[in-house]
């Protein structure tokens, strides 16, 4: 069944005009179909069409859907914009997919993207939690510092990967060892996680946030790509608290 978003569903019966238009010229919708409605707030509903108008598709609600997609775990990814913006739309689409709560595009020393469009992000979360039937959709932050972003959010377990190895990590008097990411996540806890650029993150940049209480790991044997790592990142804390 198709599926619609309408922030103010609970308040308004009309489809705004984007979705009505969607509903009625391309589905070519009709009274009586039956459609399912989400408000992006975890909200879902099955609803009858009235008035299939392209420009204002009126319903009337049937009943209140669960939510599926819901978790007891809250995911925080901050992550820099990759160079080509293709890239970064991609980790935004899949970790929407997978299932994600927040994510912050962070500036950092070897940022080689320090723009992004919110808009078309904001159009991308829509998308994917249509496909994938999600009532709950992530916040996108704003465009922020990486000094901004360690003094700005908060979680019970925060993390930063990187791909130094510890002996050179030990050469800038750093002495935290990384851990793979997949044996430190507990189940049901508020996680945030530091992703850097293409160039990784730099050594103070990472010293500066164990000071601030991130646990330096790694997520893998390979060197991955920002919105690789991203999604792998995003991807092991799903299956843990599968």
């Amino acid at each position: 069944m198709t599926v619609f978003y309408a922030p103010e569903v609970a308040f308004n019966n009309v489809l705004p005009k984007e979705e009505s238009q969607h509903a009625i010229k391309v589905l070519r919708l009709k009274k009586g179909d039956k459609i399912v409605i989400v408000d992006g707030k975890g909200n879902g509903y099955l609803a009858e069409i009235l008035f299939p108008d392209s420009n204002h598709c009126e319903f009337k609600i049937l009943e209140t859907l669960p939510d599926e997609g819901n978790v007891d775990y809250h995911l925080h990814i901050a992550i820099a914009p990759t160079k080509n913006v293709e890239r970064f739309e991609w980790f935004v689409e899949k970790a929407t997919e997978i299932g994600i709560h927040e994510i912050t595009p962070i500036i950092c020393k070897f940022s080689e993207r320090k723009m992004i469009k919110p808009e078309r992000l904001e159009k991308i979360v829509i998308s994917a939690c249509k496909q994938s039937m999600r009532a709950q959709f992530p916040v996108v932050h704003s465009l922020c510092s990486f000094q901004e972003v360690l003094t700005t959010y908060s979680a019970q377990q925060k993390f930063i990967a990187h791909c130094y190895t510890d002996q050179i990590m030990k050469e800038f008097d750093c002495v935290r060892k990384r851990n793979f990411l997949k044996k430190l996540i507990e189940p049901s806890t508020k996680i945030f996680i530091l992703i850097g650029p293409e160039g990784d993150f730099s050594i103070d940049e990472v010293k500066t946030a164990i000071e601030k209480g991130f646990d330096p790991v790694s997520l893998g044997v390979g060197r991955l790509r920002t919105e690789t790592a991203g999604i792998v990142a995003c991807t092991t804390v799903a299956l843990i608290n599968q």
